[in-house]
């Protein structure tokens, strides 16, 4: 396939760059870019979203085409770059409900079974994975998914096309959301790490008034009793709290 360079201007050319960027984001946005999402859906969505969002940034492209097919070819790494950084830093939002299922399953006790993640098709803890895919449901469910929609809008005031990246101001912003998703992830689980302190700290006092006692026979099935009630508990108010945090972070793009 041979590829004109002066048909390649105007709304083709922006069209072009638009869905470079857009799709690079696509595929790593929380909830829309899961692998549980086909690859169609996302394609076609990319596409549908570059189309809306042409007409709105045509005028921070460049009007007339490339001067060379090399000059082609960094224009469009340059958007693919934008799209990666934003759409990862946006998938950090959701590693705080992993860092709490992981903790939450240590503490219980339901850490020793590994499942598979349907949503990043790879091993995980039970208890990791059903709070991950409870936050995407919700997600969806409160209409937060539009926020991931409009950070793709946003993206243009934060990385403007064709200039050079922040990458000083990109990497402050990485570690800050890598930062609290982990703080986030260990305040969700804070409930669940103080009940297996209390638990473990009776338990050993227990095992030395009776040695003969098989504690971990009794500490398991405790635990993992405990464990469910605490999570019945409290999973509405551990939701909320997360929801609030993901409209926080995805407000910083818009």
């Amino acid at each position: 396939m041979t590829i004109h360079l002066p048909a390649l201007s105007g709304i083709i050319l922006t069209y072009l760059l638009v869905f470079s960027r857009v799709g690079a984001m696509v595929m790593l946005l929380p909830a829309i870019g899961q692998m549980g999402v086909p690859s169609r859906v996302r394609l076609v969505l990319a596409l549908a979203i570059a189309f809306a969002l042409t007409p709105q940034v045509q005028n921070s492209y460049p009007a007339v085409s490339p001067e060379s097919t090399m000059s082609l070819v960094i224009l469009i790494a340059q958007e693919v770059t934008a799209g990666v950084l934003v759409g990862a830093m946006a998938r950090i939002v959701m590693s705080a409900l992993q860092v709490a299922g992981y903790l939450i399953a240590t503490q219980t006790g339901l850490a020793y079974a590994q499942t598979l993640d349907p949503t990043q098709n790879t091993q995980g803890a039970v208890l990791g994975n059903f709070m991950t895919l409870l936050g995407t449901t919700l997600i969806f469910l409160t209409n937060l998914h539009h926020l991931a929609i409009g950070a793709i809008a946003g993206s243009y005031r934060m990385l403007p096309p064709g200039g050079h990246l922040p990458t000083g101001d990109m990497a402050q912003l990485v570690i800050q959301l890598t930062s609290s998703s982990f703080a986030l992830g260990f305040q969700l689980a804070a409930p669940f790490l103080v009940f297996g302190f209390a638990v473990y700290a009776g338990l050993g006092v227990l095992a030395r008034l009776m040695p003969q006692l098989q504690i971990f026979f009794v500490a398991v099935p405790l635990n993992i009793l405990c464990g469910f009630l605490i999570m019945l508990a409290l999973i509405g108010s551990l939701m909320t709290v997360f929801l609030t945090y993901y409209t926080n972070s995805m407000a910083t793009f818009l």
